[in-house]
């Protein structure tokens, strides 16, 4: 007799990873396929603001994270153009769901934490998803290998390039014209940074560090490259050349350019940004039947708020409660029965789930734009007017709670 799986997550990222042990904390087994051999620890940093630090409180795993990641105590915001400061924000004063929490997370400490909770064979490696087909009340499902799965219920958390996505009829994300380049900094004897974010905005680009902790800082770098500049993202070496020769002819400091010298040759990454056009959210397939979308398959975003990271582990709360209310909840009908009930509550994951992504993503494109135009107006409005706007709104975007398991 075929073998069928309760539930079934592609992808062991954030949300995949996340999903599963919210899963598992309510007592349902899942298998998270990935296609990689190993668990792709890749991307360096992210932040985790309050909304974040309440799902993983949720999960269980807050506090081990919070050993090894320093607590940020604000953002401050300069000019590039002037080196003039614009803004100045407070993460320690409390927001509308209790006293804000802000921490650089190392991604790959992240997601070995969420793993190591897991059961031993929950992530299974080196299983790419060719193909999605309906089998009845279930999903069947066609790996590389030639291999086949049915499943219950299928959750896509496989990334901006997502198969699930495409089976939903979700369009493919959008290019910004913008890229984004990232890497960290090691300084063995300490690196002498206050523990708070900076960012420096305008001269055609954003950019910005974070302490992870005394000794490592996270940088990143988001710019618009011209056609002849685009050549340069395909050399670590090409790029970071452009990014200290933009940064030397602006107003950022010599301290802050040299966390970016230091950084090691192979560090520096870059690649094109994209986001989901937020009004497709209001039409598209976010769940149909027993499938759904999580995290970057669902709401793809430019990193300009830093919510990428917290708004997949908000997902995978809500998700992981709608889920498991319906696979353990009582139905008539057997098969149809289950079926109904899990349509309805990823139906209901969904409700909850749209509105709150349109906004992220409308927002941190909106303020990506603003933050890194070299427009003589727009520069002058952002650092006289909009630069404390903007730092507000960066706030506001974690002050929410997405509730418990």
């Amino acid at each position: 007799m075929e073998a069928i799986e309760d539930v079934v997550i592609i992808g062991a990222g954030i949300a995949g990873l996340a999903t599963a042990l919210g899963l598992h904390t309510k007592g349902v087994r899942s298998l998270v396929l990935e296609s990689s051999e190993s668990l792709r620890a890749a991307g360096f940093g992210l932040s985790i603001w309050t909304n974040g630090w309440r799902a993983l409180d949720a999960l269980g795993v807050g506090d081990s994270l919070r050993q090894s990641h320093v607590r940020l105590q604000g953002v401050t915001a300069t000019s590039a153009a002037s080196g003039a400061r614009t803004s100045n924000s407070a993460f320690m004063a409390r927001g509308k769901i209790g006293e804000r929490e802000v921490r650089c997370l190392r991604r790959n400490i992240l997601l070995e934490t969420l793993e190591n909770e897991l059961p031993l064979g929950t992530v299974r490696y080196s299983s790419k998803v060719a193909a999605i087909e309906e089998d009845g009340y279930f999903k069947l499902l066609h790996l590389a290998d030639g291999s086949t799965l049915k499943t219950k219920v299928l959750i896509g958390c496989d990334g901006v390039n997502s198969v699930v996505a495409r089976w939903l009829g979700l369009k493919k994300p959008a290019f910004t014209g913008r890229s984004a380049s990232r890497g960290f900094a090691e300084f063995p004897n300490g690196h002498g940074f206050k523990p708070e974010a900076m960012q420096y905005f305008g001269e055609g680009f954003r950019t910005g560090l974070l302490p992870c902790n005394e000794r490592m800082v996270y940088w990143f770098f988001t710019w618009t490259p011209s056609e002849q500049e685009k050549e340069v993202e395909e050399s670590a070496v090409k790029m970071k050349q452009c990014m200290l020769s933009k940064l030397k002819h602006s107003k950022v400091p010599e301290e802050f350019i040299r966390v970016i010298e230091i950084s090691e040759l192979s560090d520096p990454v870059s690649a094109p940004l994209r986001y989901r056009w937020p009004f497709s959210l209001f039409w598209g397939n976010i769940s149909k039947g027993n499938t759904c979308v999580a995290g970057d398959a669902f709401h793809p975003m430019t990193p300009d708020i830093g919510q990428g990271g917290c708004s997949a582990l908000e997902d995978s709360i809500v998700l992981a409660r709608c889920l498991s209310e319906a696979l353990l909840g009582e139905h008539n009908g057997g098969a149809e029965g289950e079926y109904d009930n899990i349509k309805k509550g990823l139906e209901k994951y969904a409700r909850e789930r749209r509105w709150r992504s349109f906004q992220l993503i409308a927002t941190a494109y909106i303020l990506g734009r603003i933050q890194q135009s070299n427009g003589a107006i727009m520069g002058f409005l952002r650092d006289r007017w909009l630069s404390g706007t903007m730092s507000r709104l960066l706030v506001a975007s974690a002050d929410f709670d997405c509730g418990k398991l």
